[in-house]
């Protein structure tokens, strides 16, 4: 079974009008669908917003469901220049932008007493998922790369720069990297897809409101395509 989360409602809408619902589990708050999309049994779910709730939700998929891959789909803010409103990233690696144990000698984003900070996804999923969003969403740019999560709506040009300096990330969002962490600690591959729906910086905003639609459906095109290939 394959694990599909989704911070909101608007992220999960489009994939739940596709899904052949057998049954729905609520647990923690959270409704978990369980049936067939694109051919394939799936377990979706909205986690809410946030590390906590995404941690959460990951852990529900890997001790009540026992799935075999975890994807993270959703819209994200763009770091590098390279990007554009709509165009798509794929996760190479995972971290908490936000996590701040400096005082004790640690890196920004350096988690004490874990062997990495830095989750690696599965780069066989990054891959397959590049193949089909070519393909499927030929229009738009995608690319490989760091997730930089953190519990903040990143919309100001000096906190975008920090980001992008210190991590080289190519976009930020909120929950990513803590569905990576418990992924890795439950040795389930993983791998986030994220459509650029702002440039995290002061028009952030104005630019989610306006752009997340179509974020979303180029996202929602390559989930049900890579599905279908798994």
């Amino acid at each position: 079974m394959i694990g599909i989360i989704g911070a909101m409602e608007e992220e999960i809408r489009g994939l739940r009008r596709q899904m052949n619902t057998l049954r729905i589990e609520k647990r923690a708050g959270m409704d978990f669908y369980i049936g067939e999309l694109a051919q394939k049994e799936c377990v979706l779910v909205c986690s809410g917003i946030g590390k906590v709730n995404a941690a959460a939700c990951a852990q529900i998929l890997a001790d009540r469901f026992e799935v075999k891959h975890i994807l993270n789909t959703g819209i994200a803010g763009g770091l590098k220049e390279a990007l554009n409103i709509g165009d798509i990233v794929l996760s190479t690696d995972a971290v908490q932008h936000d996590f701040d144990c400096s005082a004790f000698g640690y890196p920004l984003g350096g988690i004490p007493r874990m062997r990495t900070s830095e989750f690696p996804a599965d780069p066989a999923l990054c891959a397959l998922a590049m193949r089909c969003c070519r393909e499927e969403n030929p229009e738009i740019g995608v690319f490989a790369g760091r997730v930089a999560s953190g519990d903040c709506f990143v919309s100001s040009r000096e906190k975008k720069a920090e980001i992008a300096s210190r991590f080289d990330a190519w976009c930020c969002e909120m929950e990513g990297a803590a569905i990576a962490q418990v992924a890795y600690l439950n040795e389930i591959p993983w791998l986030i897809i994220r459509a650029i729906s702002d440039r995290a910086d002061g028009t952030a905003a104005s630019e989610y409101e306006a752009f997340q639609n179509d974020a979303i459906e180029h996202f929602l095109k390559l989930t049900l395509r890579l599905l279908r290939e798994l």
